[in-house]
C-alpha cells in the first residue's frame, strides 16, 4: 500500500487560475452531516420553530458578513455572488413547506429541513437549465450553512489553518472560497467546476492556482500527499518525483517573473513594431472594477455592462441611481472613452420582475435591444441617466443585438426624445455622444456595409456572433468542441466586418472573448481591428504580442489563413509563426 501510494500520478483538469503551487494535499470533508429523526410533543412545536427561525438568521448574518468581507478586499462584483445566497434565505415556499411539515409530522425541525432541502436540489437537478444550475449550487450551500447553524456545528473556515496547504475537494462553494487565504491556501483542486464557475471567478480574484474538472482527485489523494497544481496547463501531480518537483518548483519561478514583466508594460502603448497603435481597453460590469482597469493599463472601456443594475434585486434601478453610476466610471476614466452598453437582459440574463416570459429559445428571443424597443418606458430612463453622465467625461453608447437597419432608427428615435426632455428640464448632456452598434448577428454582419452608414463605430460581439454562426449553443457542454472563433467562416465574417466599417470611415472594435484569445491576437491585429476589448487581467499579455509584432507580417499571416479551409490548420499556421516572429514570449505560460 505504501509503494502504491507513493506513485506519482497525474490528472488532467480544466485551468481555472493561472499560477504553479506546490505543497501538502488537505482533503476537504464533504461527507452530509448524519441527522437522526426525533419525535417532538405538541408543546415543543413551537421551540422547534424558533430555532428554525434562529438558524435562518445567524445564517443571514455569517453571509452579510462574508459579502461584506468579499466587497471590501477584492470587489462588489464577486461579493455580489452572495446576493443569490441570501434569497435562498428569503424563499417562502421552502421555508414554509419546513414549518408546515413540523407542525404536521412533529419531527425535529433540522431532519425536515434536510428532507426538504433534498427534494429541492432533486428538481432543480432536474431541469436542463444553466441559471437554475447556479441556484442549485447556491441552494446546497446555504442548505448545508443552515444545517450546521441547527446542530450547533461550528462552520469550517479556512482561515483556521495554520500551515500552508493545497486544497483538494469535491467542489468549493462561493462561501468556502470567499474565506480562502492567500499564502495559506496554496493553491485548490476539485472534482466538478468550469473555468466561468463562481469557484474559478473568486480564485482568479484571490490570484490562487486552480484546476478544476478533475473529476476523481478526491479518490486519488491522501492527506498530507505531496501535491502540484499546473494552473496554467490544467495538471495535478500527485507525489512527483524529486525531478519533477525540481522541474515544478523552477516553473513557479518562471510565472513569477512572467507575471513581474508583463507588469512593466502597464503604462507603454499598445503599438507594432512598425507603429500601428491598436487601443486596448478593458470590459466592466461594475464602477469597483475601475481600480483593475487601471492597474492593468487599459486606456478606456471598451464595453461596460449595465443589466448587472438589474439583476439581484427586486425593483428596478432609477435614472439617478444610474446616472451616479456611469458618472463615476466617466469621471475616473476622463479622458479615456467608456462605451456603455444599452439593457442587455433575456437569453441567459433574466428577470422576474419585468415579466420576461420562458421562452424556447431565448438566446433567439425576447431580448436585448428587442426588449428594449418593446419596453421604451425602461429605456428611456437608462438613455436619460446615461446622456446626463455624458458631460462628466468621454462617453460612448452602444446598441446590443442589433440585426436590422429599422432597429437602429428606432432606437435613435428613443434617443432623440430622452434628448429633447432633457433640453426642456435645462439639464446639460453632450450633444455630440457618439453612438455605435455591437455587431453579434449573423445578418448584422452580412448587412455591415448599410449599417456602417448609420453608426459612429462598431463593437464585435463575437460570443453570440460565433454561436450563432455556427449553430452551437454555447454553454451546452455537449456540442462545446465546435465552438471555436478560429473556424473559418468565423474569420472570414469578422474580416467582412472590419473591412465593411473601414470602407465607411468608422473604427471597429472587438468586445467579445475572441478578443482574449492570446493566440488569436496576431490574426486581430491583421485583420485590421482597431480595439481590443477584454478582462482587465488579459491587457498585458494582449499589449506583450502587439509591442512583438509588425503590422506588415500581421497582414501577411491573416492572408494565408484565409486560403485555409479547417479550424486545425489555422491554429497549427498561428502557433508556428508566433514562434518564428517571436522567438522572446513565452509560449508555454502565454498559450
Amino acid at each position: 500500500m505504501e509503494n502504491l501510494k507513493q506513485k506519482m500520478i497525474q490528472l488532467k483538469g480544466i485551468p481555472a487560475s493561472p499560477g504553479v503551487a506546490v505543497g501538502k494535499a488537505y482533503l476537504l470533508d464533504t461527507e452530509d452531516a448524519i441527522i437522526p429523526t426525533r419525535k417532538i410533543s405538541d408543546d415543543e412545536i413551537i421551540i422547534e420553530i424558533e430555532r428554525f427561525k434562529k438558524a435562518l438568521n445567524d445564517t443571514k448574518r455569517e453571509l452579510l458578513d462574508i459579502k461584506k468581507k468579499i466587497s471590501k478586499q477584492i470587489g462588489l462584483r464577486e461579493a455580489e455572488i452572495f446576493s443569490a445566497h441570501l434569497l435562498v434565505l428569503e424563499d417562502v415556499m421552502l421555508i414554509d413547506q419546513v414549518i408546515e411539515r413540523v407542525r404536521k409530522e412533529k419531527i425535529n425541525v433540522e431532519y425536515v429541513f434536510k428532507q426538504v432541502l433534498a427534494k429541492y436540489v432533486k428538481t432543480f437537478a432536474q431541469i436542463d437549465d444553466e441559471y437554475l444550475k447556479e441556484r442549485l449550487s447556491d441552494i446546497n450551500d446555504v442548505g448545508k450553512r443552515i444545517l450546521q447553524n441547527l446542530i450547533g456545528k461550528k462552520v469550517f473556515s479556512f482561515s483556521d489553518f495554520k500551515e500552508p496547504v493545497v486544497l483538494v475537494a469535491y467542489d468549493l462553494s462561493p462561501s468556502d472560497t470567499a474565506t480562502l487565504k492567500k499564502g495559506t491556501i496554496l493553491g485548490f483542486a476539485t472534482d466538478i467546476g468550469g473555468k466561468t464557475s463562481h469557484t474559478a471567478i473568486m480564485a482568479k480574484s484571490l490570484e490562487i492556482p486552480a484546476v478544476v474538472g478533475l473529476e476523481q482527485v478526491t479518490e486519488k489523494i491522501a492527506n498530507g500527499d505531496t501535491i502540484i497544481i499546473d494552473g496554467i496547463k490544467g495538471l495535478i501531480i500527485i507525489n512527483p518525483t524529486k525531478g519533477v518537483l525540481a522541474e515544478y518548483k523552477k516553473a513557479q519561478e518562471k510565472f513569477e517573473t512572467f507575471e513581474i514583466n508583463l507588469s512593466k508594460l502597464r503604462d507603454l502603448d499598445c503599438v507594432t513594431l512598425d507603429g500601428r497603435k491598436i487601443e486596448l481597453v478593458a470590459n466592466i460590469e461594475l464602477p469597483e472594477e475601475i481600480p483593475s482597469v487601471l492597474q492593468h493599463g487599459a486606456k478606456g472601456i471598451g464595453l461596460y455592462r449595465t443589466e448587472y443594475f438589474y439583476m439581484n434585486r427586486k425593483d428596478l434601478p432609477s435614472e439617478e441611481e444610474q446616472f451616479e453610476a456611469y458618472k463615476s466610471v466617466a469621471q475616473h476614466m476622463n479622458p479615456y472613452p467608456v462605451i456603455i452598453r444599452t439593457l442587455d437582459l433575456g437569453g441567459d440574463k433574466f428577470l422576474s420582475q419585468l415579466e420576461i416570459p420562458y421562452e424556447m429559445n431565448p438566446y433567439l428571443g425576447w431580448r436585448a435591444i428587442r426588449f428594449c424597443l418593446a419596453r421604451p418606458e425602461i429605456f428611456l430612463v437608462q438613455l436619460r441617466a446615461i446622456l446626463r453622465a455624458s458631460v462628466y467625461g468621454n462617453l460612448k453608447i452602444m446598441y446590443p443585438m442589433i440585426s436590422s437597419v429599422e432597429e437602429v432608427t428606432a432606437t435613435y428615435e428613443i434617443l432623440a426624445e430622452a434628448k429633447e426632455q432633457l433640453r426642456k428640464e435645462k439639464i446639460k448632456f453632450d450633444e455630440n455622444l457618439e453612438s455605435g452598434i455591437m455587431i453579434e448577428v449573423p445578418s448584422a454582419a452580412i448587412n455591415s456595409d448599410t449599417l456602417a452608414k448609420k453608426v459612429k463605430f462598431f463593437s464585435i460581439g463575437t460570443n453570440d456572433l460565433i454561436q450563432y454562426t455556427l449553430a452551437v449553443d454555447r454553454v451546452n457542454e455537449k456540442i462545446s468542441y465546435l465552438y471555436d472563433p478560429a473556424h473559418p467562416a468565423v474569420v472570414k465574417l469578422v474580416k467582412m466586418i472590419i473591412d465593411n466599417a473601414h470602407k465607411n470611415n468608422i473604427w471597429v472594435g472587438m468586445c467579445g472573448e475572441m478578443a482574449g484569445e492570446i493566440y488569436l491576437t496576431i490574426l486581430l491585429v491583421g485583420l485590421g481591428l482597431d480595439e481590443i476589448s477584454v478582462s482587465p487581467i488579459m491587457l498585458p499579455e494582449i499589449k506583450q504580442i502587439v509591442r512583438a509584432i509588425k503590422q506588415k507580417d500581421a497582414e501577411e499571416i491573416t492572408k494565408h489563413i484565409l486560403t485555409l479551409t479547417t479550424t486545425d490548420s489555422i491554429k497549427a499556421f498561428l502557433r508556428k509563426e508566433i514562434k518564428r516572429l517571436m522567438p522572446n514570449v513565452d509560449l508555454e505560460i502565454s498559450f
